[in-house]
């Protein structure tokens, strides 16, 4: 196609309509002329769309289609694919950090580790964010990114060091082994949620414990380490309704087992107010605290983080298991500065559980959350509950 006729189709007036007539024609001629084509229509667009007012009918048909011209080069492979892809976002999303995020997590969930080595070469014009959100995707898909050419040595280098992903491990720990991740097609992706069904009900736990003494222990600094993976519930500004409780117990003597139900209704928490009335042992009731591996709890850390509340406040991939990671080692007690190896073992260390309620707090829809961790000696307690709706 020669220039004129691109100019053409980068000059016509932008309405929805026109929009979805232009990612057809995009479709098309991806599969006849390439992944250039799709890309110079991009870039021929970018301009107008910079001088748009925000919010304007036609700068949003803009928005909505590069989008898709973005989405169209990530998920499809073919020869320059990821090359073409990265010379339109340098001209269309320059500086967007959470755009690169969602990016990364297009490109590690569609293309193939070995074509993703263009992102890394020096003559590339890709950002850090999308290079260090990209090979934190790849590692929780499993890719060994320190053995791939081109992108060991940037994964490798010293440079990124002071990058808040630098810090995580680039093979997935134990916990981190079968996480939950989206797919993606050019029209649309699908994820699992991996919470428990609000409906459940589980058999009503002993309570006939004596009670231990326990004094509350949390700092503020705790309490966010250990809400990290479930901020986004409660800071998205499009999501009023996300509450979350982050606090720790330490007790007087160790807390058998059976008494950590008992002792979890006795700590005074705001998500079990209200609960009512419990029935007898062996019925069935809408409170319970059931053992869980701590891999099932990261489970859970993983999906509020990287895909979100009830609205659109995912972090992807990468930062999602960095916040996960940061909920989990403050849960399990280990320090901020703590090498990974030492919040490996500290979580190890711990008993952990999940908890429902059927309380006003929760929501009881899709996105509620309780879990908590008892240290070794079985002296500390920290429980996380969060919970959002639509």
């Amino acid at each position: 196609m020669d220039d004129a006729e691109l100019t053409k189709l980068t000059t016509i007036p932008m309405t929805s309509k026109n929009a979805r007539m232009l990612e057809r024609t995009a479709r098309r001629r991806l599969r006849r002329d390439g992944a250039a084509f799709v890309a110079g229509l991009g870039i021929g667009l970018a301009p107008r769309h910079r001088s748009l007012p925000a919010g304007s009918e036609a700068s949003e048909a803009f928005d909505d289609l590069l989008d898709r011209l973005v989405r169209l080069l990530a998920v499809t492979r073919g020869p320059g694919h990821v090359d073409e892809l990265l010379r339109l976002l340098a001209a269309s999303r320059p500086d967007d950090s959470e755009h690169d995020r969602y990016v990364a997590s297009l490109l590690a969930s569609c293309q193939r580790p070995a074509d993703l080595a263009a992102v890394y070469e020096e003559k590339a014009v890709a950002s850090d964010e999308l290079r260090a959100c990209l090979l934190h995707e790849l590692v929780l898909r499993g890719v060994p990114v320190a053995e791939l050419p081109g992108i060991a040595a940037w994964a490798t280098s010293p440079h990124w060091r002071d990058h808040p992903l630098a810090a995580l491990p680039l093979v997935p720990t134990e916990p981190e082994r079968d996480p939950d991740l989206p797919a993606y097609s050019v029209d649309g992706s699908s994820c699992g949620f991996p919470y428990p069904d609000p409906d459940d009900r589980y058999p009503a736990p002993r309570l006939d414990a004596a009670p231990v003494a326990a004094v509350e222990t949390t700092t503020a600094a705790t309490a966010r380490a250990m809400a990290s993976a479930v901020a986004n519930w409660a800071e998205h500004p499009e999501e009023p309704e996300g509450r979350v409780e982050a606090r720790t117990f330490a007790f007087a003597e160790p807390l058998e087992p059976g008494a950590v139900p008992g002792a979890l209704l006795a700590l005074g928490l705001d998500c079990l107010t209200d609960l009512g009335e419990l029935p007898e042992p062996g019925r069935r009731t809408a409170f319970g605290v059931v053992p869980v591996e701590a891999a099932e709890v990261w489970q859970f850390l993983f999906a509020a983080s990287s895909t979100g509340g009830a609205y659109d406040s995912a972090c992807y991939g990468a930062y999602g298991r960095l916040h996960a990671r940061r909920s989990l080692a403050a849960l399990a007690g280990a320090p901020p500065d703590a090498p990974p190896s030492e919040v490996e073992a500290r979580v190890r260390e711990c008993t952990w559980y999940r908890f429902g309620a059927d309380t006003p707090w929760f929501h009881r829809v899709v996105w509620d959350l309780g879990v908590l961790a008892v240290t070794q000696d079985r002296r500390r307690l920290a429980v996380l509950a969060a919970t959002t709706t639509d």
